[in-house]
């Protein structure tokens, strides 16, 4: 048996992280060989919202006097959580101004949020009542225009629309838009997903379970790989986070599970790290250690397979 290791020294140096080259010291002929993986040290450092994802936009309208205003919502690329989600939608209505602050307290009032909703395994939209008199309230001035918030014609909700890619994060259909609710004349249907309140106040249940991270787990691809049985063919493991984000995933299988080499001259093996759309998949941090090893059916002891 024999014991390959690569690490950040293997990497491919094109910003990705995801590709790590072994090169042999010698041209190396593999005949009945066979390539397991020993343990894996990496840390859970890949986004789940990017723009490689095109799951990072989605838009709300808000109303001044009688204008109705869509502002896009463009989120960072970067690794959210429902509750980092929700922070960045208030610095979002904060940027636009399209919030109030009560006067006494000083407290900011925002009239949509995404929270969780543990019992139902779901996502939930709520949107508030937006009244006609900002009493009570301090009105914002907006940064970019310089003109402080105006209070509308008739009172509404915020209306959220999630396009395609966000909405199966969120746990939402495609373009799933909540009501605007205008002169809170909106009548929610019969549903367990949409209800509303005295006050005004819409909520909105995910109707699907979300999927906050599209790749729960990353999938390991060697060169020199023919299974027949594997789609795509060269897949050798399949590494999932048991770990908080930014940890290191240490692992390490109970038992090698043996795939066999292509038989044939290799001068290096390619390992690439792919997600669970069988694309390479960007990995932040570097740091990692993959260790390997090679058996062929004459080293004492057959494989078994």
């Amino acid at each position: 048996m024999r014991t390959l290791v690569l690490n950040q020294s293997n990497i491919v140096q094109d910003g990705q992280n995801n590709k790590l080259v072994y090169n042999f010291p010698n041209s190396v002929l593999f005949k009945n060989s066979y390539l397991a993986v020993s343990s894996i040290s990496i840390y859970y450092s890949w986004f789940n919202i990017s723009s490689a994802f095109s799951n990072n936009i989605f838009s709300y309208t808000w109303v001044q006097g009688a204008t109705t205003t869509t502002y896009s919502v463009i989120i960072p690329d970067g690794i959210y959580e429902i509750v980092t989600l929700n922070q960045f939608l208030q610095f979002t209505f904060i940027a636009n101004g399209t919030y109030l602050t009560a006067t006494t307290g000083g407290l900011n009032k925002y009239y949509a949020e995404f929270v969780l909703n543990p019992a139902r395994y779901a996502v939930q939209i709520n949107t508030y009542l937006v009244p006609t008199s900002f009493t009570g309230f301090t009105a914002p001035i907006n940064i970019t225009t310089g003109l402080t918030l105006v209070p509308p014609t008739q009172t509404f909700n915020p209306s959220i629309v999630l396009p395609a890619s966000i909405n199966s994060l969120l746990g939402f259909v495609v373009n799933f838009t909540t009501d605007q609710n205008t002169n809170n004349a909106f009548v929610p249907p019969v549903s367990p997903y949409v209800s509303k309140n005295t006050a005004g106040t819409l909520s909105y249940i995910s109707t699907t379970a979300p999927n906050v991270q599209p790749n729960s787990s990353v999938l390991l691809s060697s060169s020199g790989i023919d299974n027949p049985y594997a789609q795509p063919t060269s897949i050798i493991y399949s590494i999932t986070p048991s770990v908080a984000v930014g940890a290191i995933i240490n692992e390490k299988p109970p038992a090698f599970m043996w795939n066999k080499l292509i038989d044939g001259t290799y001068n290096q093996l390619r390992i690439t790290i792919l997600g669970t759309n069988l694309q390479p998949l960007q990995i932040n941090d570097p740091a990692m250690t993959i260790v390997l090893v090679i058996k062929s059916s004459n080293d004492r002891g057959d494989v078994q397979v």
